[in-house]
């Protein structure tokens, strides 16, 4: 019996894409207890990498080490098995935005979902549970937008972040939610975001 189960646990990691997020509750037909203990036999093996506590990730072996998935991919993962929302915050979202082009060595995200601290490599993503407020916007950019602008200041605004502001939202107008949705930000943002709109009626 116990070794038909390793056999249909493996053989369902092994059919599944690199990239894929196993939690012990991924197996939920069988014993919490064993599965617990399986996968991390199946870690040491090489099957699966461990990236925090009872989560693990089908991650690619290369020759120059192991390849994640991207932790914006993984951070998607969880929270679609969550059933959960994650917005990016922080450094974060302003390089997904274009604000900066460094990329963050801890990815942040707040979560509709549990906390967690999930390890790859030299890498961190972050997902720390949000304040309800965080997820009330209705658009997507405004809701970005604005973690992106609190992690700049408002003294720290300059001519550049504006002609970023303007051009995101040209392309991303979100013209039937932005008047809900400005009103959920900071007054300092909202005058910002205002002035560059492209439809001064807003």
């Amino acid at each position: 019996m116990q070794e038909a189960v390793v056999n249909k646990i493996k053989s369902k990691i092994a059919h599944c894409k690199f990239g894929e997020v196993f939690f012990v509750s991924s197996f939920p037909q069988y014993d919490v207890e064993y599965v617990t203990k399986l996968l991390a036999i199946f870690e040491k093996e090489g099957i699966i990498s461990r990236i925090s506590k009872g989560v693990y990730v089908k991650a690619r072996k290369t020759r120059f080490g192991i390849l994640y998935p991207s932790a914006s991919e993984l951070a998607a993962e969880i929270a679609k098995r969550d059933k959960a929302v994650i917005i990016p915050t922080g450094e974060t979202a302003a390089n997904l935005l274009g604000f900066s082009t460094q990329v963050p060595m801890t990815t942040s995200f707040l979560t509709t979902g549990s906390g967690r601290k999930l390890s790859m490599g030299k890498r961190m993503v972050i997902l720390k549970h949000g304040a309800p407020r965080n997820f009330a916007f209705k658009g997507i950019l405004m809701r970005d937008l604005v973690q992106a602008l609190r992690c700049i200041g408002e003294n720290n605004i300059t001519a550049e972040d504006e002609k970023q502001i303007s051009k995101l939202l040209a392309e991303n107008p979100e013209t039937e939610t932005i008047d809900h949705d400005l009103l959920l930000a900071p007054v300092w943002m909202r005058n910002i975001i205002r002035r560059n709109i492209k439809d001064k009626a807003l």
